[in-house]
Parts: structure tokens; C-alpha cells; sequence
């Protein structure tokens, strides 16, 4: 059992039979993505399943064919009705043309300079581009390996705390805020089992006989 997994264990005992039955936490860190490359994947994946999403996304990173990733001023010098071919909406269109132009403008950082930042500090950086909240910051600095995030905002997080603790409704997100203070600094992992506490609780059939 890593430290993180030991401390929510001993915090609770409800996390230490859910860490018991499902084992360590088995999602891998992805540390070579730039922020920028971060952002753009993220407003590419909203509200679209994951598959149509890569797609699209295929067909982006495809009208660069120069280059590994497209630069951000290309992005900005590319006619809309390019992007539009890719499948993207206007209200995508803008968020990628705003994340290339805040990327130009040193907004978005780089990774060496989001390395030295602090999760509040990258959170109140991002959130000023279009297209972009707290959550999408959120799960970017997760994927980045940030050891303490809690996304109090997230259904599957707020679900999984409520049929772990065998709740009728959900925490509030502010009530989540201050009882996840007890799983820092691995309130990251904590969110982990939570969502597979939400995942469990979708395969448990209700039973007819109880039903109302």
C-alpha cells in the first residue's frame, strides 16, 4: 500500500474497505503533454463521446501535417472553415483559437514554467480562457500527476462519496471541499476511488422486491 492509499485508509474506514476490494490506484501519470496540447484535446473531448472526439481531433492535428503538435500560431493563422471541416462548432473554434492566442501570449504556460506553478496559481491562470473551467483545470492538473486535487464540482466524485457513506443525497461541493481537508495532501487519489465508488455503484442492480 503506497502512502497516499495508507493515509485515506486510516482517515476512513469506508476508503479503507473500497482501497481493500478494488487494490492500488492503476491510472498512469501523463507528464509529456504540454499544457497547450492539455487544453486543446480537453475543449476537443467536450460533450462529444470519446471516440467521434479523437476523430476530430485526428483530423486537427492533421492539417499540420509539418509538425508533431500544431503550433499555436499556425492554429491562429488557419481559416475557420478548416477547422470547421475537422468537425469542430463555432463555440469550439473560438476556445482553440483562444487557447492558441493565450499559449502566444505566454498565458498558457509551458511545462518547465507550470512545473513551478501552484495548482490555485495554474487554476487562476486558465480558467480566463474561453471554453475552459475550473473542472477542465482541474482534471488537467490530475493527468499532470498534481497529488492534491479534489474537483468538488465533479457528479462521479460527489456520487461515489454518497453511495461510499451510503448517503441519500449528494455532499454539496462546498461540504466536499472541507471534508476532503482530512485526505490532504492525496486528495487526487482520493477523487480516483471515489469515481470507482460511482462505477460500482452503476453495476449494483436495484432490487425489484424493494423497489417502490
Amino acid at each position: 500500500m503506497n502512502p497516499a492509499e495508507a493515509h485515506l485508509s486510516e482517515t476512513c474506514i469506508k476508503f479503507a474497505g473500497l482501497i481493500g476490494r478494488l487494490g492500488p490506484r492503476t491510472t498512469p501519470v501523463d507528464d509529456k503533454r504540454s499544457p497547450y496540447a492539455r487544453l486543446l484535446r480537453a475543449i476537443a473531448h467536450q460533450q462529444l463521446h470519446g471516440r467521434a472526439a479523437e476523430t476530430i481531433f485526428a483530423r486537427f492535428v492533421a492539417l499540420f501535417p509539418d509538425h508533431e503538435f500544431p503550433p499555436a500560431e499556425l492554429v491562429l493563422a488557419r481559416p475557420e472553415a478548416d477547422l470547421r471541416a475537422c468537425g469542430f462548432s463555432f463555440s469550439k473554434i473560438a476556445a482553440i483559437r483562444d487557447i492558441a492566442l493565450k499559449t502566444s501570449e505566454g498565458v498558457v504556460p509551458t511545462t518547465r514554467q507550470a512545473a513551478r506553478l501552484s495548482d490555485e496559481a495554474l487554476i487562476e491562470r486558465l480558467v480566463i480562457i474561453r471554453g475552459v473551467g475550473r473542472w477542465t483545470v482541474e482534471m488537467l492538473l490530475m493527468n499532470m500527476g498534481r497529488p492534491d486535487i479534489l474537483p468538488v464540482d465533479d457528479f462521479g466524485v460527489r456520487e461515489g462519496y454518497r453511495l461510499l457513506h451510503g448517503l441519500a443525497e449528494q455532499p454539496r461541493p462546498k461540504a466536499l471541499a472541507e471534508l476532503g481537508l482530512d485526505w490532504s495532501p492525496h486528495r487526487s487519489t482520493a477523487a480516483w476511488y471515489l469515481w470507482r465508488a460511482a462505477d460500482e455503484g452503476k453495476k449494483i442492480k436495484p432490487n425489484p422486491a424493494t423497489a417502490a
